[in-house]
């Protein structure tokens, strides 16, 4: 398989076959993320040839007896043909329309059982989309993006270099609604800063309560050293949220939302793990985290985050 520098997936595709079709970011200006930093370039596509030749593999893996008890041997999985295909890199979803149906082609006809293909996009690359396209490529198998909003504040979507509008999150996901595709938003707990963190979440939640995501990951910001907001930090152009603070604010992002949802804190970034159904299990997740603020406390939480590898 070919696969360039760290892969990224979100926790909830880990049972799908990660198939690299970019590698790096179209935007790359987020003053936050370090994610594709170990990369010499900004972005690539893989070559159709390369996508070709790992579904070959895949197919040989999924049926090659020999290659199940490789896997077996490994301690690895042998449920047989993957039933969703996850394209790895920041955004496949950039990619033009006749490309990721291209790629939706070679798919189906190298893994039939496929019911599905997911990947992750950012909010612009809907908008490079028409609505015609959008459903053809829902009736191709695209469903299930993964969408990095981070937040529905303005003034830290700006400052972040994000590169869209809370009023675009809304637009281009209702666009995707209409489509059939379904969605989850990954929200990034603190981008606002100190003493912001509560108006984030209540600007997030009146985005997300007119929209239909299955899921909403929250991860905790850890800002790193080669980062451009550890440099704003450093100036003092911006002050990072305490670490209780940060599960008050998922605290009132969880209180805020009146749609049916999944909400999880399930990447590395957060010190727990937490998980629940809204609206049933929204006080399961408020005591959760009234716990971890009262029982753990700040340093603990903050000895955390410090320590944590680099994601």
């Amino acid at each position: 398989m070919h696969y360039t520098g760290t892969i990224w997936r979100p926790p909830y595709e880990s049972d799908s076959l990660l198939l690299e079709a970019t590698a790096g970011c179209t935007h790359h200006k987020c003053k936050f993320c370090t994610l594709y930093d170990d990369l010499p370039f900004n972005f690539r596509m893989s070559p159709l040839r390369d996508i070709e030749d790992d579904l070959r593999e895949a197919q040989t893996f999924c049926h090659d007896p020999v290659a199940a008890l490789t896997a077996r041997l490994r301690g690895q999985s042998t449920a047989g043909a993957p039933r969703r295909v996850f394209l790895t890199g920041a955004n496949p979803f950039v990619l033009k329309y006749d490309r990721l149906m291209k790629i939706a082609e070679l798919i189906h006809q190298y893994l039939p059982a496929c019911q599905s293909i997911g990947c992750f996009a950012r909010v612009t690359d809907v908008t490079l989309k028409t609505d015609a396209e959008l459903t053809a490529l829902h009736h191709a198998g695209y469903n299930g993006l993964t969408i990095g909003i981070e937040t529905g504040d303005d003034e830290a979507l700006a400052f972040m270099h994000k590169g869209y509008q809370a009023s675009n999150i809304l637009t281009q996901c209702q666009r995707l609604d209409r489509a059939g595709i379904q969605y989850s938003f990954f929200y990034l707990v603190s981008i606002s800063g100190a003493g912001r963190g509560e108006i984030g979440a209540q600007r997030t939640a009146e985005i997300c309560n007119q929209l239909h995501p299955q899921l909403i990951g929250a991860n905790m910001l850890t800002i790193y050293p080669n980062s451009e907001l550890y440099r704003e930090l450093q100036r003092g152009a911006w002050a990072e949220e305490s670490e209780t603070e940060k599960y008050r604010e998922m605290q009132t992002l969880v209180r805020e939302l009146t749609i049916p949802t999944t909400f999880a804190a399930m990447g590395a970034s957060n010190a727990f793990q937490l998980y629940g159904e809204l609206p049933q299990d929204r006080e399961k997740l408020l005591t959760a985290m009234d716990r971890i603020i009262t029982r753990v406390g700040e340093d603990k939480l903050r000895q955390y985050r410090t320590t944590l590898p680099h994601l």
